[in-house]
């Protein structure tokens, strides 16, 4: 308001006619994010019209999708997965909202280097869990780092295979501790969402890219509150999906957005999802 010298409620009022001219482009977005070969999501707190509710992001490496909603419910990402078995593989936590999805998964280690090393901080004086984390630990983190150290495929995949290799040993130890068990039981049973990575360099084990990408959200839920209005986080909604995906297709975002709008003006009928991506 002080930097334009138009007035709040105008400012706001101009974002809510852009976002239902804009409405349709996370479609085409949507459409792109379940061809993807690799694909990523993650969520966190997001109050609106001071209701506790969630963010949720859909991403790639040059798509992101939000979505803001009352629900962390498994409703919500079927959204924007459908029913439809998708190519590729989705890389998430362990969060059961993301189980149906109809796509292989590919659970993050960070994660569950996370929960090996929170043991020690448990039981910090227990020799078996000791030995456990400085076997296991150590593995979980070269299989993150792994795709990007430079090697050829062929160097790669005969690492990745050592590396799964010694996880699937470690594992298979009979373990006297409950908590070690807890963690054995993981790997066991979710054995399909966890070695995607070994097969293909291009799949990371970790989760980063959304992690990452949530973390100004994150910042602007502490500045801001969330959302006043269900209209306001649509409004949001809307608009984020639009310029984080700019962000990542083109070096000066305004001047892309700015292109297009103008061109939309002078055609109304134009299809703005090919004239914007």
């Amino acid at each position: 308001e002080k930097q334009t010298g138009i007035g709040y409620s105008s400012l706001v009022d101009a974002m809510h006619q852009l976002s239902k001219r804009l409405k349709d482009v996370p479609i085409s977005l949507i459409e792109a994010y379940r061809q993807a070969a690799v694909k990523h999501a993650d969520e966190t707190g997001w109050r609106t019209d001071g209701r506790n509710g969630y963010s949720w992001l859909f991403c790639t490496p040059q798509i992101s999708i939000f979505r803001f909603r009352n629900s962390r419910g498994a409703a919500v990402a079927k959204e924007v997965f459908g029913d439809t078995p998708l190519p590729g593989v989705l890389v998430v936590d362990r969060y059961n909202g993301y189980n149906k999805m109809p796509s292989k998964i590919q659970y993050c280690y960070a994660h569950l280097l996370r929960a090996v090393l929170d043991l020690e901080k448990d039981f910090p004086d227990n020799p078996e869990i000791k030995a456990f984390i400085e076997a296991l630990a150590p593995q979980l983190a070269n299989a993150m780092s792994l795709r990007t150290l430079p090697m050829t495929d062929r160097q790669f995949r005969r690492q990745a295979e050592k590396i799964k290799s010694e996880i699937l040993n470690i594992i298979a130890r009979q373990a006297k501790h409950p908590a070690i068990q807890k963690i054995q039981d993981i790997f066991r049973e979710k054995a399909d969402r966890l070695y995607h990575w070994a097969d293909d360099r291009s799949i990371p084990a970790d989760n980063n890219l959304a992690e990452r990408e949530l973390r100004p959200l994150v910042i602007a839920r502490k500045i801001s509150f969330g959302s006043q209005s269900e209209n306001g986080a649509r409004t949001r909604e809307i608009l984020m999906t639009i310029l984080h995906t700019l962000r990542k297709r083109t070096p000066d975002v305004s001047a892309a957005f700015k292109a297009a709008l103008d061109k939309f003006a002078e055609q109304p009928n134009l299809d703005l999802a090919k004239t914007l991506l």
